[in-house]
């Protein structure tokens, strides 16, 4: 084979990136390209734009650090923007390639674009499609994914018993790029994409590229020796340490939760194995997880109605949903936790569940509608993570069980001493713990003594959430 197209997805790497190894293995020219979808900017059917700034940007550095990367192998990345239904076939043309390879992945949306593309290819040039982004390979599942069960564990004890993951593949030493010689390769400026601004408060400053996922690797594993820790610690809220947070870089392909896993297996040869060593493997298994229920079920896990096709009566109230986006309900632990998401792009695992609860168990609102907004804001978004445990906390998802989150508890217990609440709340930063997670408890002449008046420095709650949680049970 001469030439061959290497259309990267989600997949913003060099190690073990299946898809470019074997482009290069099998062609004499391979050339990279990404393409910038202008679709990802529009409005969703659920009135919420589709990418904001600190997810677009985390985005666009992993692209550079791509390209980086590339060039230091003697390659080079074309990036362009437009849809990949167009773009790819036109590269294609335009150097006269013999074969196009890409990432598949499981979700609607991508399976119908790279459908596109390759139906959009000229008849002569191959198209080949590699799976790589779950730790478990799909061809080796010991239950055909279209058979898998919709249960976690069960299907989990069936893969740890009857699967193995496969060793990552190294990164290409070389890849041999064509000139590219007045080809316009343009890269988004700062001025086409809003660049936001760092806050101080944030558990991490998130940069996206390789490089700086494999350095994140090495100070959580390796540097603050956290890995032996981490099933302790995952549920903080403040901080860099208090998990991984490797989920953005695993999102966008950055890392590969193959070498992951070997980085793993690393540590605990070097280190320490245990129970928390463990945790995090198992946590690559929920993504593993969601990824081949994506492949089963399809736009199922898209419907009100989930893939369980239960029935609720969903509200579309958009004053409500605005309250809750905004961090204005007046209920502080769910008020900090989207402040946060609104200003940093990324939430802990505890304060997704709880807010998520909130919107779809105390307000009854489309949990889509939640779903929705975390991929905008989410600098991890991954489309299976999200609709998944978005289904999965509103009961039509992956679980028989119907239970719900009581933010109130949940908050006092997870930041009993309200750090949390009032790093992310500075105006309830007077109030002692109790009333800083219940404010609405307070007197007037208590509020006039901490210098909080609710409905001028704090919004009132936006319903009795006490009672609301009584009618819950």
């Amino acid at each position: 084979m001469d030439t061959a197209v290497v259309w990267f997805r989600d997949d913003l790497r060099l190690s073990d990136n299946p898809t470019l190894a074997n482009a290069v293995n099998t062609a004499t020219e391979v050339i990279p390209v990404y393409v910038f979808d202008p679709r990802d900017r529009r409005e969703t059917r659920y009135g919420v734009e589709k990418l904001a700034p600190h997810r677009a940007r985390f985005r666009r550095e992993s692209v550079l650090n791509l390209q980086e990367s590339l060039q230091d192998c003697g390659g080079e990345l074309l990036v362009r923007e437009g849809k990949p239904e167009t773009v790819i076939p036109d590269v294609a043309r335009r150097f006269e390639a013999d074969a196009v390879y890409a990432q598949t992945k499981p979700a609607t949306e991508e399976v119908s674009v790279e459908y596109g593309v390759r139906d959009a290819l000229p008849a002569a040039v191959s198209f080949h499609r590699r799976w790589t982004h779950t730790l478990y390979h799909i061809n080796d599942l010991p239950t055909r994914y279209d058979r898998i069960d919709d249960t976690f564990t069960p299907w989990r004890k069936a893969v740890e018993s009857h699967a193995d993951v496969r060793d990552p593949l190294p990164a290409p030493k070389a890849v041999p790029t064509p000139a590219v010689d007045g080809i316009d390769v343009p890269t988004p400026s700062d001025e086409d994409i809003e660049q936001p601004d760092h806050d101080s408060r944030a558990v991490l400053r998130f940069e996206g590229g390789e490089t700086a996922g494999k350095r994140r690797v090495r100070e959580y594993f390796w540097d603050n020796d956290r890995l032996r820790e981490y099933k302790e610690t995952r549920n903080g809220l403040l901080g860099a340490d208090y998990s991984s947070k490797f989920s953005a870089w695993l999102a966008t392909g950055c890392l590969s939760p193959r070498w992951l896993h070997a980085e793993v297996q690393r540590y605990e040869n070097e280190r320490v194995s245990n129970e928390d060593t463990y945790w995090l493997v198992f946590e690559l298994l929920w993504r593993d997880f969601f990824q081949f229920q994506f492949l089963k079920h399809g736009a199922d896990f898209f419907a009100p109605t989930g893939i369980r096709d239960v029935h609720k009566e969903w509200k579309h109230d958009r004053k409500a949903f605005r309250q809750w986006a905004d961090g204005e309900t007046g209920i502080p632990f769910v008020d900090a936790n989207m402040r946060e998401l609104n200003r940093t792009g990324y939430m802990s695992n505890r304060g997704r569940q709880n807010v998520a609860s909130f919107l779809t168990d105390a307000l009854e609102v489309d949990w889509r509608w939640g779903a929705a907004y975390f991929e905008k804001q989410l600098v991890d978004y991954d489309v299976a993570s999200n609709w998944g445990n978005w289904a999965y906390q509103a009961g039509v998802g992956n679980d028989s069980r119907d239970n719900h989150f009581n933010v109130l508890s949940q908050g006092e217990y997870y930041d009993d001493d309200a750090a949390y609440v009032t790093t992310w709340l500075p105006e309830l930063s007077e109030l002692p713990a109790e009333y800083a997670h219940r404010p609405w408890r307070m007197s007037a002449e208590e509020q006039a003594t901490h210098s909080v008046e609710l409905g001028s420095d704090y919004p009132r709650p936006m319903l009795d959430i006490e009672t609301r949680y009584d009618e819950l049970g």
